[in-house]
């Protein structure tokens, strides 16, 4: 009854629901939830170390033998610049003054894995269904025994130069990221963020472009965003901030907040908490020092100048120093289980798509 079977004989799956892999978001219960409805639930990977990975991955594999994803960053990891990273200490000092804490104490790294040799040994070993990549892809010798162990490989275009190179390089289908998507950009070919362009203007865009299956991502949220991102050709769908208010979802009690609060709040891109662009809600850290900012030291370095002043500020319940991670059609957003929310999308998607609807 879908009007493109691609993705769902491509993965294996019944519903064109895609579950984003949400670092530091969602963990393995989200992704056997979705994955036991019938969509592709997901892990993300890139904030956890290989052994949270291994666990996770036993208890998805005792739990479900539905196809899963794997998602990877692909990021370089960054040359320290410590006056740079000294600027971006200084500019934080007056809110660690105003939360007792010691401005000059050292700064924890911020860690974010790219995939390397040691995970790509933990595909080889678990040998998912299908590997996801944000921030472009792995080296070849990489990517090569992630295919030779049987994964499909998708990654994020945020552009159509993107896609065209994802699918050079041999992706089995490519994720079409619009700019109203929660999280980090999956922008790779430039740092551009003007030039980012929004979901239903780029997915008709790839879909001409390549002739893999396209997955629309980014304000996707409920079955009108399904059936429109449909209409324009994509095979399926990618949808995240409508999970956040999922049980299941990891994220800490001010961002469930936020989200329940939704229809009141702004969103924008920052590189405040990171060091690259992601779409949050907008909080006092934001407002103050402005959402994008050149003191910012690179991915993923700037998160560690923050980390002390939200661990000193969450416990009392402010979300002042916190990411925010959501799209913009998180008002759209309803809590419930993630299983029943994916079955719901799927029902409510199908039945627009019947005749005479």
């Amino acid at each position: 009854m879908w009007p493109d079977r691609r993705i769902l004989d491509l993965f294996g799956i019944e519903l064109p629901i895609l579950q984003a892999p949400m670092a530091g978001a969602n963990l393995s219960a989200m992704a056997i939830a979705v994955a036991e409805a019938g969509g592709l639930g997901a892990l993300p990977c890139a904030t956890i170390t290989p052994q949270q990975v291994r666990s996770e991955l036993d208890a998805i594999r005792k739990a479900t033998a539905k196809p899963v994803n794997l998602n990877f960053f692909c990021h370089t990891p960054p040359v320290s610049d410590q006056g740079r990273e000294r600027r971006w200490q200084e500019r934080l000092a007056h809110y660690y003054l105003e939360l007792g804490l010691d401005p000059a104490a050292p700064v924890a790294a911020s860690s974010r894995a790219p995939f390397d040799a040691a995970l790509c040994e933990l595909v080889e070993e678990f040998r998912p269904e299908i590997v996801s990549f944000h921030f472009g892809l792995p080296e070849q010798a990489l990517l090569n025994r992630v295919h030779a162990a049987g994964a499909k490989v998708i990654s994020s275009a945020t552009t159509v130069d993107e896609a065209r190179f994802l699918e050079d390089r041999g992706c089995d289908a490519i994720i079409a990221q619009g700019v109203e998507a929660g999280g980090h950009r999956g922008m790779f070919l430039s740092d551009d963020i003007a030039t980012q362009i929004g979901t239903f203007a780029l997915v008709p865009q790839v879909v001409d472009a390549v002739k893999v299956p396209v997955i629309a991502a980014g304000g996707v949220t409920d079955a009108r965003g399904i059936v429109a991102a449909l209409a324009l050709g994509a095979a399926a769908v990618q949808i995240g901030t409508a999970y956040l208010l999922c049980p299941e979802a990891t994220i800490a009690a001010p961002h469930r907040a936020a989200l329940r609060n939704a229809a009141s709040r702004e969103t924008a891109l920052t590189n405040l908490f990171t060091g690259r662009p992601a779409r949050g809600f907008v909080n006092r850290i934001m407002r103050e020092v402005g959402p994008m900012s050149s003191l910012v030291p690179a991915f993923p370095l700037a998160g560690g100048a923050l980390a002390p002043l939200r661990s000193r500020s969450e416990p009392q319940g402010s979300e002042n120093f916190m990411s925010l991670w959501s799209g913009q059609s998180a008002a759209l957003c309803r809590e419930m289980p993630a299983a029943e929310l994916t079955r719901r999308l799927g029902a409510e998607a199908l039945e627009r798509l019947s005749p005479g609807r």
